[in-house]
């Protein structure tokens, strides 16, 4: 058994493992402001372990969603200027469960690779009202501390024949971000646990290119009739697999929230509570993206469209375990969905 890391070992391992995506001068950033935990367990010399590899890959998603999101880099620099750490709790994402060509459909897009880097569904969230399933994948080495996923799916064969219809014309040529030298990395991992830095590498990759959109443009008359029916599909036909949100964990999300709204950050009007009381999130409005769409004349327009946003939770300890409840909430959930809700 490789012995414990040390703080230093165990982020500099990350760091290295982040700038294959982002460069290290990003890579640097993002390892000083997140919270790592130096339990994360390590390998021998030489090998990566399944768990520093996970963590690298939320760190660069991370930083992704700040590119993306200007309101959610604000806060970041707010939070780095007081200080304060930034608990990185889970990032969430949205699949389609209908024809996606070569690309699996729903979580299993997902799920295959989640998986053999150490992450376990623990929880399944029907989202009824959205049309949709979400499941929480979390981390089996270290749950509290290596952020969550939580992958939700639009059931396409539920929704009205025009909107599946337009669906099909959207996702039904999506590619697969993976191939032969992705999956031989993959299965090492899976296998062993860990894998040398250029597997992880490998690995880390290829999954970075699966958290984008792998179907072409879309049409504008096809976006606009899956929208009429399910504003979270027409979220996906713009944004694909990227990041929705990123989320923060924070002691009081109720204080938080009214600490920003003084501060002029745009938040949804409520703070959501799970049934037994002890989840609460809240979440910034999602900021708006310029997204290209095909015209019938073979030309193309462009909209103004909701694009990812930032969240904040928080999370009490369950009595019957003593440890954080690190559960989801379908009521909570489709509160949150709604902030990147538009109209055509």
């Amino acid at each position: 058994m490789a012995p414990a890391p040390r703080d230093d070992d165990t982020r500099a391992t990350i760091e290295r493992l982040t700038a294959c995506l982002a460069g290290p001068e990003q890579a640097a950033w993002v390892v000083r402001t997140l919270a790592i935990d130096s339990a994360i367990p390590g390998a021998g010399p030489g090998r990566v372990s399944r768990a520093q590899v996970a963590m690298a890959l939320n760190a660069a998603l991370f930083l992704d969603l700040l590119q993306r999101v200007p309101t959610a880099a604000r806060y970041v620099g707010r939070m780095r200027a007081a200080g304060e750490p930034i608990v990185f709790d889970h990032g969430a994402l949205r699949t389609i469960d209908g024809s996606t060509g070569a690309l699996p459909p729903g979580h299993g897009a997902f799920g295959r690779f989640l998986e053999p880097l150490g992450y376990e569904v623990r929880g399944l969230y029907p989202l009824p009202a959205l049309t949709m399933t979400g499941r929480a994948y979390v981390h089996a080495d270290l749950p509290a501390s290596i952020p969550q996923f939580f992958v939700s799916e639009l059931h396409v064969d539920q929704l009205a024949a025009p909107a599946q219809t337009a669906a099909e014309a959207i996702f039904g040529q999506s590619a697969d971000p993976l191939g032969e030298a992705e999956w031989a990395a993959i299965d090492a991992i899976g296998r062993d646990g860990d894998c040398s830095l250029g597997d992880a590498e490998t690995i880390l990759r290829g999954a970075m290119r699966a958290f984008d959109r792998q179907h072409p443009v879309p049409a504008l008359a096809d976006y606009e009739r899956l929208l009429e029916h399910s504003r979270e599909g027409g979220w996906i036909a713009t944004e694909g697999n990227a990041f929705n949100h990123a989320t923060t964990r924070v002691p009081d999300v109720d204080a938080h929230a009214e600490a920003l709204k003084a501060d002029g950050y745009p938040l949804k009007p409520t703070v959501e509570v799970s049934r037994n009381g002890r989840v609460r999130q809240t979440a910034v409005l999602a900021d708006k993206v310029a997204r290209r769409f095909r015209l019938p004349d073979g030309g193309e327009t462009v909209r103004d469209v909701p694009g990812s946003f930032y969240e904040f939770i928080s999370r009490d300890v369950d009595p019957d375990t003593g440890l954080l409840d690190l559960t989801f909430d379908s009521g909570n959930a489709t509160g949150i969905f709604a902030v990147t809700r538009a109209k055509a």
